[in-house]
This record gives C-alpha cells, sequence and structure tokens, in this order.
C-alpha cells in the first residue's frame, strides 16, 4: 500500500479556519498567541512561569492528591502531582465529555497526542518538567452527547434523565448497559479485558466523574497522565476574581464579541452570552442572567442583588460554572499550562479568546490541533492494492472518488470539456456576427449556446452512468472498502469506540498509537494494524 502523506489541509475534513491557521494565514495570525514549534515554547515557559505562583502550585498538588486519594494510581502519575509544586514544572493539557466507554477514538488520541508532546518537550527542554493533563469536563450538562457509544455498527446507549452538571450524575442503570456490551463482545481474552474495565469502572463507582477517571487512570497511568476534575470548591476559589469580574464588567462578552467580528467569514463558533457563567446545583445547571440590576437564576424563582450575588460567590464559589466562553480562563488559571490540544472545533471557539484572555491579564496557551488517525487492517490495505487506490484516494468525498475512478477504468474520455469549449467559440463568433447584423438575434443565439451546452452535460452525465454500470463490480468493491474505513462516510475516529480495535488487537493497541501518533506534524496518520 502506498504511504501516501495527507496533510490536514489536503484531508477535506477541516473547516477553512483550521485550515488556514494551520497555514498560518494573515487573517488568524492575531487570533494566537504563539505557533506550535518546539522553538516556541521556550518563550511560552518563561512567560507562564512568571504569571503562575508557588501558592497557586501547592493548591493544585493538594486538590489532585484528594481527587486521586480513591483511585490506584501509578508511580508516574503520583510523581507528576508531586512534581506539579516545582516552579520548573509545567503542564500540556487536553480536555473531553464524559462520553460513556470514551466515546469516539479520537478520546485517545487527544490523550495520546497530549503525552507524546510532553515527551517531546521533555527531551529539547530537558531542564524543565512536563506533565500531561486530562480535563475531565465534568460540568457539562448535555447528557444526549454523552450516553452512548458506537460498537460494530451498533448504538450502546445508556437510557435515563439527567438534569445537572454530567459529572456527579448517579452511574445507576449502567449494569443494563453492561449486560448489552457484555453479549456483543463475545468471548476471548481481549473480550473479557473489556468487561472488566467497563464493570469497575461503572458498576464500581458511583458517579460518571469517578467512572470516568478510573477508566482513563487505566488505559494511561503507566503514562503519568494526571486527570483533573475542574469541579472543587478549593480550585473555584482560585477563579474568584476572575468570576467577579464577569458578573460586574462582562468581560468576555466585550472582547470575544469583538474578536467574533473578525469571524464572520470563518462561521463564528460560539457566541457570547452578557454573562458566561452557570449556577450549578447536583440537579441544577442554569445560566445567570443579569436583568434590571438584578442577577437571575435562569428558569427559576432565584435571583440575587450584586452585594448578594458576590456573597454567595464567596462563601459557595463551587456553585458557579464557567460555560464554553469562560472554561478555558478557568483552566489556565488554575493549571501552569503551556498548550492546549484540541480538535478542530475546539481549537475554533479557542481562537475567539486570546483578546478575552489579555483582559484577565492571563497568557494564552499555544494552540496544537490534536492528531487525527485512520487505522486499517493488513486485509484492507491488501484490497486497497488489488483495487489501485492509494490512502489519499480513500479520503476522497465518495462521489468524486467513483467518478475519477470512472474516469480512469473507461478506454475512451468521458469529459467533454474539450467539446464545450469548442462549443463556447462557436457561439461567441456567432454572437460578433449578430451584433455586426442584428443585434436582436443575440438573445436567439444565447438560448441556442444554453440548450446545446445542456444537452452535451447530459450526454456526458449519461455516458458516465453507462460506465458506471459497466464497472459496477469493482467500483463496488470501492465503496464497500470506503465504507469500512470512512462509517457513514465520516472520519472513523468520530465514529467507532477504542473497543472494536481492542477486541481484535488487545494490549497492542494503545502502544502502537504511542509509537504512531506525533503531535507536532501536520499530518492525518494511516496505521495498518
Amino acid at each position: 500500500m502506498p504511504t501516501d502523506c495527507i496533510s490536514y489541509q489536503e484531508s477535506n475534513y477541516f473547516t477553512r479556519l483550521i485550515v488556514d491557521y494551520l497555514d498560518k494565514k494573515t487573517e488568524t495570525q492575531s487570533l494566537y498567541h504563539r505557533f506550535p514549534t518546539l522553538e516556541n515554547f521556550r518563550n511560552q515557559l518563561e512567560e507562564k512561569a512568571a504569571h503562575f505562583s508557588s501558592d497557586h502550585r501547592n493548591k493544585l498538588a493538594d486538590v489532585l492528591e484528594k481527587q486521586y486519594a480513591a483511585t490506584t494510581a501509578s508511580a508516574a502519575t503520583l510523581q507528576n502531582i508531586t512534581l506539579l509544586k516545582d516552579e520548573n514544572t509545567f503542564t500540556i493539557t487536553t480536555g473531553h465529555q464524559l462520553n460513556l466507554f470514551t466515546g469516539p477514538l479520537y478520546f485517545l488520541y487527544k490523550i495520546i497526542s497530549t503525552i507524546n508532546l510532553t515527551k517531546e518537550l521533555k527531551a529539547a527542554y530537558p531542564t524543565y518538567h512536563f506533565v500531561p493533563v486530562y480535563w475531565m469536563a465534568t460540568e457539562d450538562h448535555d447528557f444526549e452527547e454523552i450516553n452512548y457509544f458506537n460498537f460494530k455498527s451498533k448504538k450502546i446507549k445508556w437510557n435515563r434523565d439527567s438534569s445537572g452538571p454530567v459529572g456527579r450524575l448517579s452511574t445507576e442503570g449502567l449494569d443494563s448497559v453492561f449486560d448489552v456490551f457484555s453479549k456483543e463482545l463475545g468471548i476471548g481474552n481481549n473480550a473479557e479485558s473489556l468487561r472488566q474495565l467497563f464493570k469497575n469502572a461503572y458498576l464500581k463507582h458511583t458517579n460518571l466523574a469517578d467512572a470516568t477517571r478510573y477508566l482513563a487512570n487505566e488505559l494511561f497511568k503507566e503514562q503519568g497522565l494526571v486527570i483533573i476534575d475542574g469541579d472543587n470548591e478549593a480550585l473555584k476559589r482560585e477563579f474568584i476574581p476572575y468570576v467577579k469580574q464577569e458578573l460586574l464588567e462582562q468581560t468576555s462578552f466585550q472582547n470575544v464579541t469583538a474578536t467574533s467580528d473578525l469571524l464572520k467569514a470563518y462561521n463564528i463558533q460560539v457566541n457570547p452570552r452578557e454573562i458566561n457563567l452557570f449556577y450549578i446545583e447536583d440537579q441544577l445547571r442554569e445560566r445567570i442572567v443579569y436583568e434590571n440590576g438584578k442577577y437571575f437564576v435562569n428558569g427559576t424563582s432565584r435571583w440575587f442583588t450584586t452585594e448578594e450575588i458576590l456573597d454567595e460567590l464567596e462563601r459557595c464559589p463551587e456553585k458557579f460554572s464557567p460555560n464554553v466562553i469562560m472554561r478555558p480562563l478557568y483552566q489556565e488559571v488554575i493549571l501552569p499550562n503551556l498548550a492546549y490540544i484540541g480538535g478542530g472545533g475546539e481549537l475554533a471557539y479557542w481562537l475567539e479568546l486570546k483578546s478575552f484572555f489579555e483582559a484577565s491579564g492571563i497568557p494564552f496557551p499555544i494552540l496544537l490541533l490534536r492528531n487525527s488517525a485512520l487505522l486499517a487492517t493488513q486485509k484492507q490495505a491488501q484490497k486497497a492494492d488489488k483495487l489501485g487506490l492509494s490512502w489519499a484516494d480513500l479520503f476522497k468525498k465518495q462521489p468524486d472518488l467513483i467518478n475519477e475512478k470512472v474516469a480512469g477504468f473507461s478506454e475512451f474520455t468521458i469529459d467533454f470539456s474539450e467539446q464545450r469549449a469548442h462549443l463556447e467559440q462557436q457561439f461567441a463568433k456567432l454572437r460578433e456576427i449578430a451584433n455586426q447584423t442584428d443585434p436582436s438575434f443575440s438573445g436567439a443565439v444565447n438560448a441556442q449556446e444554453k440548450k446545446q451546452l445542456k444537452g452535451l452535460d447530459n450526454l456526458e452525465k449519461r455516458l458516465l452512468k453507462a460506465e458506471k454500470r459497466n464497472h459496477h463490480e469493482q467500483l463496488s468493491r470501492i465503496t464497500s472498502l470506503q465504507n469500512e474505513l470512512f462509517p457513514n462516510q465520516n472520519l472513523q475516529e468520530r465514529i467507532a469506540n477504542f473497543s472494536e480495535f481492542y477486541l481484535e488487537y488487545g494490549e497492542n493497541l494503545i502502544p502502537e498509537l504511542f509509537r504512531q501518533l506525533k503531535p507536532l506534524e501536520q499530518d492525518f496518520t494511516v496505521i495498518t494494524l
């Protein structure tokens, strides 16, 4: 199989904003601080060091030690938590929702990208320490986005009602999900390993945050991954000054709105609200709204005067939850962080936030697009060889791929561009004649030209359709292979769960991903297992 180099820009699966960011286009350069290169991390290190105190470090390490109290952490993870107290230690962070059993494959790619980058940075800057962090999105509320995963084209779903932050959600009912998944797994050592992983995560923990911490820790603890839950009173207390500023001055709204105007051509990802905070309790997560001099908890009868809400903030900071606009600032306030690693959608909203960070006096992190990968079996690679397909071919949109292959299979050209150009030349001459004799004749010439060109288009389509019938069997094999690798004509990493591949490859799967994924390269990684 040809080992094509497929850049993110050429893969056809990223938005124009992300492509322009990767290409460092002039239009995007005001939206980020430093581009992700090894060299640029030196200045980022120095800047973050000047903005992160030893007091912050000690409080962070203390919180993490408490969050890991009931978790069997590896020596590498415990050492990393201790190292966070050191002024020469910095984090590389990724974040993800609490998707059931990790959700889509890219959950793994995010964390592996993060861990691999810390290793590259350690090699480049040996006097510093770099800790990989997974930020659990425990304060999110969109249960419908996280309550399922796909296994061999079947949706394994957790059906229940949900309100409030998902991290606090009880794991009640996941025993029935386990029964469904267990039957689908079949027999074998790898199937049993997956059963035990699911059971230990979801049937032995009482809430979704603890279950997800266990799961991510089991998958990555030997690599020293540190998992953090931001839904924490002590961490929120560190964030009080910024929440207060948001309540009184609406800083994020003013700055992000100004940046959003620069992004109109890109279809803005996130529109800020006047106050970008939620009020949360176990069964409540509602926006804080400012109207007529009072602060209301949307959808409830609760309201506060300015004095009362500031008092509430001091007494119960854990009840104030940042939304998608404020959460990145919260992360960068409590972590000695250098870079955030995320998908295209995440980076798009981070690119709206630089001016907000500047107004808040917090260094803006380096933004790195996570690794993307396509996992293929040896059998699939051999099929592609026999069909004369390159990996670049398989990344094409299916109609384009089919049309290109039909043109290649045909013994004659199906492209009537030459005939179309000749016809247009002939009608251009007829128009010249019409203008010299009877200008009113031009309308008839134009109408006839349109009719002739349309007829030519129809002939081309009929010929293409006939050739598709002639080569139906080979085209069917091509579409079948592409559908295997790109389920629902989407990226595999956005659909499939890691368990499909673990079932086949077991403990070899994750080490192979570590070996192949290179975070600072802007190429789609094709991994033949």
